[in-house]
């Protein structure tokens, strides 16, 4: 999700500032033939160990990051839009309904109560974003079908993402901190309003006060939590991926935003952010893979 998040931003980039293609045509290749690398070791999991991936499914926490399945197809279709825009319907199509289905599943399992509120937290948020993705990659499609689709997606992620993004607040004010190794998803909160900026604005084509609104909070947010997550003292886990995309997701917004804006502080901010974000993805990736050479990945720990 990050790594297709920056080939997207630095698409953009390329477009408005004429920087080449070549930093996300590299990212777009990462992404897809990483994604293909994780869904069939999963599904190899699956296949041997179906109880263990239905227990991930059921927990309460866990269970919420299959959304970012249904979130990376999306991503997937709008990189490969350009060189084959039928395959990214099709693709686009297959993710759209899996994260409908997925939202109703998470969603039901909820309501029936007996949900601790501690666990109420920043990984509630996936769900709600993965519906709002899908106005993301296909807000400009044609087909009327879509449009309606666009739409129940929007409604859908709009309010889940408001409903849980006020459990999760009161969690963090009222119950105990979170760990050190939780830490990194707090950037998970801001996600909801920068994909909510960029779906919210790909179906009207226009950016008006509430897509602002939406972009200036989910800056709020970034600065507000930057101190909190962007320590030394935080150890090195696979969970600091969770915020690449959140971060991806401010940059592509900010990148929008400045344009339309004409701006040049705006502008400025937005290539901050992508230079930023193209260090957080360089810099964890070169950490996975050390964490993987080491044995420390994988090790449960």
């Amino acid at each position: 999700m990050g790594i297709s998040g920056l080939a997207l931003a630095w698409r953009v980039a390329a477009h408005q500032y004429g920087v080449g293609a070549l930093v996300s045509d590299f990212a777009s290749s990462l992404a897809i033939g990483l994604f293909v690398i994780l869904a069939v070791s999963y599904l190899c999991k699956a296949i041997r160990y179906p109880q263990a991936v239905l227990g991930e499914f059921r927990h309460p926490i866990a269970g919420n990051f299959f959304g970012t399945v249904p979130i990376a197809v999306l991503l997937i279709s709008s990189l490969i839009a350009p060189v084959a825009p039928v395959l990214a319907e099709v693709v686009w199509t297959v993710g759209s309904i899996a994260t409908i289905v997925l939202a109703f599943t998470i969603f039901s399992r909820l309501v029936k109560g007996e949900i601790d509120a501690g666990h109420a937290l920043p990984a509630w948020l996936i769900p709600g974003v993965a519906t709002l993705d899908i106005a993301v990659a296909g807000g400009t499609l044609p087909m009327e079908w879509a449009r309606e689709l666009n739409i129940f997606s929007l409604a859908i992620g709009t309010i889940i993402a408001l409903v849980f993004f006020t459990m999760i607040v009161s969690r963090l004010i009222h119950h105990d901190k979170l760990p050190s190794n939780m830490v990194p998803s707090l950037m998970i909160m801001i996600a909801p309003f920068e994909v909510g900026f960029l779906a919210y604005t790909n179906f009207t084509r226009e950016i008006d006060a509430f897509a602002a609104v939406l972009f200036y909070f989910g800056l709020f947010l970034f600065l507000a939590l930057f101190g909190k997550v962007f320590r030394r003292s935080i150890p090195f886990t696979a969970g600091w991926w969770g915020v690449s995309f959140p971060v991806a997701a401010l940059t592509n917004a900010a990148l929008k935003y400045a344009e339309a804006t004409k701006v040049w502080p705006l502008a400025v901010l937005a290539l901050v952010l992508l230079a930023f974000l193209t260090v957080v993805i360089v810099v964890l990736l070169v950490r996975t893979i050390r964490s993987l050479t080491n044995g420390q990945l994988l090790s449960g720990r």
